[in-house]
């Protein structure tokens, strides 16, 4: 018989937790066995979509933990909280499933790691943007070589803001009062569009480039007036290769899974013999190679099982004893996080830096 996969929700800081819950609740081999948060009325959207009894509902992640005893545990926390929260999961011998971004800091990425390592247990970091089409199919066609070494990537991404649309992307209007209140919008939590979205690219950015480090970075920010925290920047990571450039945007005129704006969200991706460009929920990407300079349309690849989410991946590496990989695996997500932290510290000190470690 297959085995049942207990599966428990902790901190809903992140809204993402309403749609990975929902991915656990629907595979046929996972068992929502509890949910947590120190805010129960965050919880109260997914004990019903779920069908979870007033019992697997907790304020208190200990008691939630030591009572269902999950195998897999799906964290949400801000930013600035990844680590202390992996340190507080870690020794009850559960795998984990970080929502991203892997964490504010490549130190508390170390530290997240560490946790891990001492179980023996997996870490997964989830980048909804590896579950598209169109990244995954440009990912494919780098690896059989259709447009040569690749030596830029160009990354624009964001919405119009976080408060804009919850679990489901289910619109609403963001009041003073809501922006005031969320960790988003406080530095001290992680906020800002850089440290929302910048790992996305870096992290992709990445696995296209092979795994290759940058050599330095220069990064500005905006400045909002009233905020302390951006809502727009952009990164330019100096390779071997050339330059690649990483721009994150809370303010896009649409939400790009409602009408793409413009700059459209997503790649566009320069190899020695071609270009790609892929963007976010598209169902196609375009390709320019030597023998087609004038370029063509490439339907999107469909992903299929156990590629259509992260919950259903976690699961098959966990049920055949695989290694996590790609995006989700933390040696990637840790180069992406060397090249945002370098970012952020640049863009503090207004000059360039050598890529951290």
């Amino acid at each position: 018989m297959e085995k049942k996969w207990k599966i428990a929700g902790i901190n809903f800081d992140h809204f993402h937790m309403g749609d990975l819950l929902q991915m656990a609740h629907a595979h046929p081999q996972a068992e929502i066995v509890g949910i947590s948060d120190e805010q129960p009325e965050r919880m109260v959207a997914a004990k019903a979509k779920c069908g979870l009894a007033d019992g697997q509902v907790f304020a208190d992640f200990a008691q939630c933990m030591e009572t269902t005893k999950p195998d897999l545990v799906i964290l949400c926390p801000a930013s600035a909280r990844h680590g202390e929260w992996t340190e507080k999961i870690a020794p009850y011998g559960a795998h984990i499933l970080m929502e991203k971004p892997f964490a504010a800091t490549v130190a508390e990425a170390d530290r997240m790691v560490a946790a891990l390592a001492k179980t023996g247990k997996q870490l997964a970091i989830n980048w909804p943007l590896r579950w598209y089409r169109a990244h995954v199919t440009a990912h494919r066609l780098i690896q059989e070589g259709t447009i040569g070494d690749v030596t830029e990537v160009h990354f624009y991404d964001g919405n119009r803001g976080p408060l804009y649309h919850g679990a489901d992307k289910i619109e609403q209007e963001p009041t003073a009062e809501a922006k005031d209140a969320s960790w988003f919008y406080k530095a001290d939590q992680g906020g800002g569009s850089l440290l929302d979205y910048l790992g996305y690219g870096t992290t992709l950015g990445t696995w296209y480039h092979g795994g290759k480090k940058p050599i330095e970075v220069t990064c500005m920010m905006d400045e909002p007036a009233g905020l302390e925290v951006d809502e727009h920047s952009v990164t330019v990571a100096r390779y071997e290769c050339g330059l690649s450039k990483f721009e994150t945007r809370w303010g896009t005129f649409t939400d790009p899974w409602t009408h793409q704006p413009q700059p459209m969200c997503g790649f566009v991706i320069k190899g020695t013999d071609g270009t790609i460009s892929n963007y976010d929920y598209a169902e196609s990407v375009r390709v320019q190679t030597r023998v087609k300079p004038e370029g063509y349309e490439l339907v999107a690849d469909m992903l299929g099982a156990p590629y259509l989410d992260p919950v259903q991946y976690f699961l098959h590496c966990l049920e055949n004893e695989l290694p996590i990989e790609g995006p989700l695996a933390p040696d990637v997500s840790r180069v992406g996080q060397q090249i945002v932290d370098t970012a952020f510290q640049s863009a503090k000190a207004k000059r360039t830096l050598p890529l951290i470690d």
